[in-house]
């Protein structure tokens, strides 16, 4: 058996209508998360890297080749894109992940404002990103391609994503076409923020 795998879906490709489409899921997860997954596989051969875990070869990717970063980028960033959708999300934080956003960004809007911005304002493909620095802090960026925030290329705004918009226009043109802002307001209404919360206090017990 291949080390990566593509993950299974936790709802159905149907399940986040009318917000993302059935047949963009379906292809989204099925042919274009695939082909990371298939990519790496042959990519990782002969590497040294068949028996290092996928966070871990993101954070020294830079000692890899463009096929395994770009990759396992890919592989990384889809399955965390799918943990946090739901068909029945919880539609606001609370707790500690609430607190800290309130004290990083003010409110809840306005981080929300800040992810559409960032993906708005990534120029082609990419992710918008709220990750946690290793200070325990919280912020937002984006990255080109299938970078993410766990990278050594990533010279200035390093840390854990717990959160990632893929603006890559496989994932909204069926539905959306050009209009990249309507998907990122659409994506609101299918984020789990309860998914947000667990990937937010495992990465802080890991930082303390």
């Amino acid at each position: 058996m291949s080390k990566f795998q593509l993950p299974d879906l936790s709802y159905a490709y149907g399940a986040l209508e009318p917000y993302f489409d059935q047949e963009t899921m379906t292809i989204h997860h099925q042919k274009h998360h695939q082909a990371y997954v298939d990519n790496l596989n042959k990519a990782v051969v002969g590497t040294g890297a068949e028996v290092i875990e996928l966070q871990d070869i993101l954070a020294e990717v830079s000692q890899y080749s463009p096929a395994i970063r770009n990759n396992a980028g890919g592989h990384y960033n889809h399955s965390l894109f799918w943990q946090i959708l739901s068909a029945t999300p919880k539609t606001v934080p609370t707790g500690k992940l609430a607190k800290e956003i309130d004290a990083t960004f003010g409110s809840l809007d306005e981080l929300k404002t800040r992810i559409k911005n960032a993906g708005l304002g990534q120029f082609g493909s990419g992710w918008s990103w709220l990750y946690i620095k290793y200070n325990g802090t919280l912020d937002v960026v984006a990255t080109p391609n299938q970078d993410n925030p766990l990278m050594d290329t990533q010279l200035t705004s390093r840390g854990v994503p717990i959160l990632g918009v893929d603006v890559w226009e496989h994932a909204y043109y069926l539905k959306y076409q050009n209009k990249r802002a309507d998907y990122l307001d659409a994506f609101w209404s299918v984020l789990d923020w309860s998914a947000v919360e667990k990937q937010y206090e495992e990465v802080i017990d890991k930082l303390i």
